[in-house]
């Protein structure tokens, strides 16, 4: 019988034990370092804190060669002080890395607005001025950058009509702060954006409050069927602040957002929402607005950006204008509203190979959905032929919303008013103004219905 054999620590060859150590979480790997001696004095092994700088405080060699220290050091350095977010700085350095790296190509005035990282300190301060906790990754975002200016346009995107824009700012925390809810309805919510033009701002619950749950962000929208003024609807906008943000800054670095004239408008644009009719290509993109929508009534507010592309290899004998469109438009409950009209935003577009056209304009409607599809009718200039170019479906899903706790309780004697009808609106006819530059109006309130 062969004679058993002891596992012996001290025995074990250093390059495997160290591949090990390299796998731990910074936790796991710094109880190790108290298992043995053996494994302290491996745990002192100056690549493996090379990696954990890497993974949890994204250090490169060059921060190591600036601050001349050793990784192990650069790491506790860097714990001492940003401790509390070690799993949420990496995500959010990222994002803010991502997204400054991208808008120093696109629109670098927007750059200049943000402001520097606040202290730990000034956040203790704002906990004991709001009474309430922020979470962690909201604090550790502010940590790497204090929010931004108070300029046009806002960092966290825009939206512009012809009568109607919006541009929101990321507040900084202390002006946050300052617009902190503690009434009826909101409780407990602090301000993350603002829009000076609509006084428009995102909010996010600090605890689970009103039907809220903790760190849900949401924009707020009065019940406006209630006769309760702290009867709120709420169009939630992200789960957590991490989720909220990094999701946004991937929509702007993919080019999922566009940037039009040095701001980034929130438009989303489905790759497979594109129609192809001979030299002829049609592409849309979507956003919804919840400024000008409500949940009751049932009232929902969509923009859409058509972009109208003639093949730059298309035969010059192919130039045509647009004379008309044709719309079909479906909602939620299956009802079909056809609409023709001429034109588009009181606009014939001439294309020509290599020609782009693109306008905006918007619809409403009172189900949570729609979609929308159609053509264009299009004459040649050089020769007598008419044509369809086809418009790809498109479609328009409102963001989920929560009814407010008044209603959810069954308040039914504060609730007035008529049922909603289903009709939709085309609204081609409303001149957005966007193809002809942006302009920045003075509110007007709720937009107009066209058809």
């Amino acid at each position: 019988m062969a004679a058993s054999m002891e596992l012996n620590l001290e025995l074990l060859p250093s390059d495997p034990l160290l591949l090990i150590l390299s796998f731990l979480d910074f936790r796991d790997f710094v109880s190790c370092s108290y298992v043995s001696r053996r494994l302290h004095e491996l745990c002192n092994h100056n690549p493996l804190w090379k990696g954990l700088c890497q993974k949890y405080w994204l250090l490169s060699e060059s921060d190591k060669s600036e601050r001349g220290q050793t990784w192990k050091d650069l790491f506790l350095e860097y714990y001492a002080d940003m401790g509390r977010y070690i799993d949420h700085y990496s995500t959010l350095k990222k994002a803010w890395d991502d997204l400054k790296r991208y808008l120093d190509q696109k629109c670098p005035r927007m750059i200049a607005s943000l402001k520097e990282g606040a202290k730990e300190d000034d956040l203790n301060a704002i906990e004991a001025q709001i009474g309430c906790r922020l979470p962690n990754d909201y604090r550790c975002s502010f940590r790497i950058h204090n929010g931004q200016k108070l300029v046009v346009p806002g960092l966290m995107g825009s939206m512009a009509l012809s009568n109607h824009y919006r541009s929101e700012d990321l507040l900084d925390i202390e002006t946050a702060a300052g617009g902190f809810q503690h009434r009826k309805g909101m409780k407990q919510c602090l301000p993350l954006t603002f829009c000076f033009h609509t006084g428009l701002s995102q909010y996010m619950a600090l605890e689970s409050l009103e039907g809220r749950a903790c760190s849900e962000i949401f924009y707020h929208c009065p019940d406006q069927m209630a006769q309760d003024p702290s009867a709120i609807d709420m169009f939630i906008t992200g789960s957590s602040f991490t989720e909220w943000f990094t999701s946004y800054v991937y929509n702007v670095v993919t080019g999922e957002y566009p940037i039009i004239r040095d701001q980034i408008f929130r438009y989303v644009h489905d790759k497979e929402c594109v129609a192809t009719t001979g030299d002829i290509k049609v592409s849309v993109s979507t956003s919804f607005l919840p400024e000008l929508s409500s949940v009751h009534p049932p009232h929902f507010f969509f923009t859409y950006r058509i972009r109208i592309e003639m093949s730059k290899d298309a035969l010059p004998e192919n130039a045509c204008q647009l004379d008309s469109r044709y719309w079909k438009i479906t909602n939620a409950n299956g009802n079909v509203e056809e609409v023709r009209g001429p034109g588009v935003v009181g606009e014939f577009p001439v294309m020509s190979p290599g020609k782009v056209h693109e306008y905006a304009s918007c619809t409403t409607f009172s189900t949570t959905s729609e979609q929308m599809e159609g053509h264009y009718s299009f004459h040649r200039l050089k020769k007598e032929e008419v044509f369809n170019v086809s418009i790809p479906r498109f479609h328009m899903v409102c963001p989920p919303f929560r009814v407010s706790a008044v209603r959810a309780q069954g308040s039914a004697n504060d609730v007035t008013g008529t049922p909603f009808n289903e009709n939709s609106s085309d609204t081609d006819d409303y001149d957005e103004g966007e193809h002809h530059g942006l302009n920045i109006p003075a509110p007007s309130g709720r937009c107009p219905r066209h058809i």
